[in-house]
């Protein structure tokens, strides 16, 4: 018998540092109308708002950079509200590359640039312990 599981945390983080419990998460507000998202969905915040959405590199709102990788609160539809989730918003912290979910579409230019943009904020990305 063949078992699909959603991803788990534990299938994104490899670290978090800090102090402080939880220092890097936070509950953030996703933005309605953002698409079906999944743990490890590589997220943008739309300037004006203040609000998550799905990483958008062609967008010129603030969504086009890196801010931010879900960890909890996925959703299957499309959101028809704004609703509250929980992200890596900060370092340090390093995720596994292999469990970082891109928007459809994006080309490896728009990745290696948004890696760049997450690393700018403390996150990192490795495929294995230490590499």
């Amino acid at each position: 018998m063949l078992i699909n599981e959603n991803a788990r945390i534990s299938d994104v983080v490899f670290y978090e540092g800090g102090k402080q419990v939880d220092y890097d998460r936070s509950a953030i507000t996703v933005a309605s109308g953002t698409a079906a998202s999944a743990v490890g969905q590589v997220l943008g915040i739309v300037t004006a708002s203040g609000k998550f959405t799905q990483l958008a590199p062609a967008a010129s709102d603030g969504s086009q950079v890196a801010a931010g990788v879900l960890i909890a609160g996925a959703f299957t539809t499309a959101l028809s509200a704004d609703a509250t989730a929980v992200a890596v918003v900060r370092g340090p912290a390093i995720l596994k590359s292999t469990g970082l979910v891109w928007t459809s579409g994006m080309t490896g230019t728009q990745i290696t640039a948004a890696i760049a943009q997450l690393q700018a904020i403390g996150i990192v990305t490795r495929t294995a312990y230490g590499v």
